[in-house]
């Protein structure tokens, strides 16, 4: 099997794509790498390894604490999964979303140290940072995982993708986690951080929510 070295020392956001690859050498990987932040995806044949940049990173963590924060000022119990492996040996797909959360489903992964997706809900709402999209399709992984919601943000927008019957996702103007949430406008408190800091692009959101009267 492939050595870990090699793939920690990958340029960041550079993809690559291992063509015909066993479930078994990709969960091999995965175990491999531990806590490597490393992003394996898992189509069912191909593996693409991903070195995520640190615009990638903070791009990924500082919406996750946008939703924490939006949770915590309206009181919404929410789970917070991060980038928690999700793979099912049944489906042979396997993925790390950029962050996540169980909304409606919170209170059946409360408390759990461990997630089975074969038997837990999947996260409600899972967040994408396509700044380098993937050369797979990741989206067809989540549908296949089940995940009703994906919020994807590409450097610039934010869009809502809903899971449709048919598996597919398709864009939408609200949110079923947040349907209040006017979602296209997070990116600005993004932007806000290179020139006034996280703290106080955090706190802007924070009065950002307390003026729209959520």
């Amino acid at each position: 099997m492939a050595t870990v070295t090699p793939i920690t020392a990958f340029p960041a956001n550079d993809r690559v794509v291992l063509r015909n690859v066993s479930w078994e050498t990709y969960k091999g990987f995965r175990r491999n790498l531990g806590e490597n932040p490393i992003r394996l995806t898992y189509d069912g044949s191909n593996l693409e390894i991903m070195s995520p940049s640190r615009w990638h990173e903070f791009a990924g963590r500082f919406l996750g604490r946008m939703v924490a924060m939006l949770a915590f000022e309206l009181r919404i119990p929410i789970a917070t999964g991060g980038s928690t492996t999700f793979q099912r040996d049944d489906l042979k797909r396997g993925l790390e979303p950029d962050e996540c959360f169980w909304i409606a489903h919170e209170s059946e992964v409360r408390g759990k140290r461990e997630i089975d997706v074969a038997v837990d809900p999947p996260p409600d709402l899972a967040i994408a940072i396509d700044i380098s999209p993937s050369r797979l399709d990741r989206p067809q992984i989540y549908a296949a995982l089940q995940v009703p919601e994906i919020w994807r943000f590409d450097g610039e927008n934010l869009h809502v993708e809903m899971r449709q019957a048919d598996g597919t996702y398709l864009p939408s103007e609200t949110s079923t986690c947040f349907p209040f949430l006017p979602v296209h406008e997070l990116p600005q408190f993004l932007s806000r951080v290179e020139h006034e800091g996280e703290v106080q692009a955090m706190q802007a959101f924070v009065d950002w929510i307390r003026e729209r009267g959520f």
